[in-house]
């Protein structure tokens, strides 16, 4: 069947889950959004099993800055918020629009990725290496677990605009942006339980 153009006069009310192609990836991507939560759950509780192994090496007091951690929350939750202007614009037709905030959450998604990069090339110049002590490798294997996954959501979403710059809004692309902005906002609830449980638990002691 072909794909064609919504017009904005015959907008279904929720594009995303018009057909039942829409439908099937809608649910299939809670799913994959359930093992996703398990893998995190596991590495939290990792973490908080070796996060006071410091042996000889730095720990999270003396490396954790409450101010930067928290401009790179306010980042990425930013980019949740522009994700969310991006599904609202789909939903009442206008495309470009929907173009153009996934654009503005793909390049705070850099933004944030950027900082990340930066934090850890810090903790490394202070001492704090994977195999330094478990706390390390621990943080590391976490916090770089959720890096990861901006990075493929910072691709997946770039793919997505660039794939579909010129098509318009269709039955086919409304669900494959709507699961993408599902992820980046799962990324964005990993993150606030990185802040408080990595961050302020360790920065509190």
């Amino acid at each position: 069947m072909a794909d064609h153009t919504i017009d904005h006069n015959t907008l279904p009310p929720n594009p995303e889950k018009a057909t039942l192609e829409g439908r099937n990836k809608f649910m299939g991507f809670w799913f994959f959004l359930g093992g996703e939560t398990v893998l995190f759950a596991s590495l939290f509780g990792t973490y908080l099993g070796l996060r006071g192994g410091t042996v000889d090496g730095p720990g999270p007091s003396e490396l954790f800055h409450l101010p930067f951690v928290f401009l790179m929350t306010m980042i990425l939750l930013t980019s949740s918020l522009t994700s969310v202007f991006a599904i609202i614009s789909m939903k009442r037709g206008n495309y470009k629009g929907l173009l153009a905030w996934m654009t503005v959450t793909v390049l705070l998604g850099v933004a944030f990725l950027g900082l990340e990069i930066y934090e850890f090339v810090e903790y490394v110049d202070h001492g704090l290496g994977f195999t330094t002590s478990a706390f390390g490798s621990a943080f590391y294997t976490l916090v770089g677990t959720h890096g990861a996954h901006v990075a493929f959501g910072i691709a997946w979403i770039t793919t997505l605009i660039i794939r579909y710059r010129k098509s318009g809004l269709t039955l086919t692309n409304a669900p494959k942006f709507y699961t993408a902005v599902l992820y980046w906002h799962f990324i964005d609830v990993v993150w606030v339980f990185i802040f408080s449980i990595v961050y302020l638990m360790g920065i509190g002691g």
